[in-house]
């Protein structure tokens, strides 16, 4: 009978913790599980080790006396000993060794078309110890041993849309030649981190539901318009005639051009609130932020002599009065 390293099985040392023993199950179990590998022998062979392995090292009895007897063979070995000559009998769980009659784990034999899934190693050492630790439940909750059914994992992807896309939604179409073939639309108000969801187009599972795949979104910086949350803010030129007699001049927003009426004697670095031209609030039809003009007057160059004259005038006037 050979020796079986259930430690090198499932790739952890010897001092794993349960957490650890748990998390390499779990990884290996999810690739070479019969499902995900219809017909591959080599694959269910693999599986039924790991099973085992993690059978033995999870559960602190059967880990205890494997510690043991692994102690015990590693001295044999270190001595030089044949590993045909170990005795196994002092090992074996009871009268007649790999004779002791065995019930498999919950329907991992109907899993392999019946039979036992547990090596000649196993039940000569454990016999009818076999299954008693999933009182404690399978890291999966006892899919694998008994549902067999593992929902596959989320994917994320990271997609960059325009602030005019963020403003009036858009779609993106996703393609990866296989099986996902999807367009997606992305709602109005969208912002830097926010999650699309696009249901069954993540991880195949493992006899269960697939998972899902996200979309992230990032939203490229505009040219014009800076965003803070659900409002825009934008540097609005103006004249210096129209700021100090007053007039109206046009804004652009992300909705189209708007008429905003300048009061005379506007100062410039003065902000004007327009209400409701915004970003739209996610997921709240109807509802948009404001939309912050800051006053930026530009004054006239390259004056001509009359244009000098009137605002020496003006200048004299000026301080005159004052």
């Amino acid at each position: 009978m050979d020796y079986k390293d259930y430690y090198q099985i499932l790739g952890v040392n010897r001092n794993a913790t349960d957490k650890d023993i748990k998390r390499a199950y779990r990884k290996l179990a999810r690739q070479y599980h019969p499902d995900v590998n219809p017909g591959n022998k080599q694959a269910e062979e693999r599986f039924k080790e790991i099973n085992e392995a993690y059978e033995v090292l999870s559960d602190p009895n059967k880990r205890a006396k494997y510690d043991q007897l692994g102690a015990d063979w590693q001295r044999w070995q270190q001595m030089g000993g044949n590993a045909s000559d170990f005795d196994w009998s002092q090992w074996m769980s009871g009268a007649g060794g790999g004779n002791v009659r065995y019930t498999t784990v919950e329907d991992l034999g109907d899993l392999f078309g019946g039979g036992s899934v547990f090596s000649e190693f196993f039940r000569s050492i454990f016999g009818d110890m076999g299954g008693s630790h999933r009182s404690g439940g399978s890291p999966f909750g006892d899919q694998y041993t008994r549902t067999r059914s593992v929902r596959g994992r989320d994917y994320e992807q990271e997609v960059e849309i325009t602030l005019e896309e963020a403003y009036h939604g858009t779609t993106r179409t996703l393609s990866d030649g296989a099986s996902l073939n999807a367009t997606v639309r992305i709602p109005p108000g969208v912002k830097t981190g926010s999650r699309v969801r696009i249901a069954g187009q993540g991880e195949a599972g493992v006899g269960g539901a697939r998972g899902d795949l996200y979309l992230r979104i990032k939203v490229r910086d505009h040219p014009r318009f800076e965003r803070k949350g659900d409002d825009l803010y934008i540097t609005l030129p103006v004249d210096m005639y129209t700021a100090l007699l007053g007039g109206n001049v046009s804004v652009s927003t992300l909705s189209g051009p708007v008429t905003l009426k300048i009061q005379p004697g506007t100062q410039n670095g003065q902000t004007i609130r327009l209400r409701g031209k915004g970003m739209p609030v996610l997921r709240r039809q109807g509802e948009y932020g404001d939309l912050y003009a800051k006053v930026d007057v530009r004054l006239p160059t390259n004056l001509s002599n009359r244009q000098r004259e009137l605002l020496e005038e003006m200048a004299k006037l000026d301080r005159t009065r004052s």
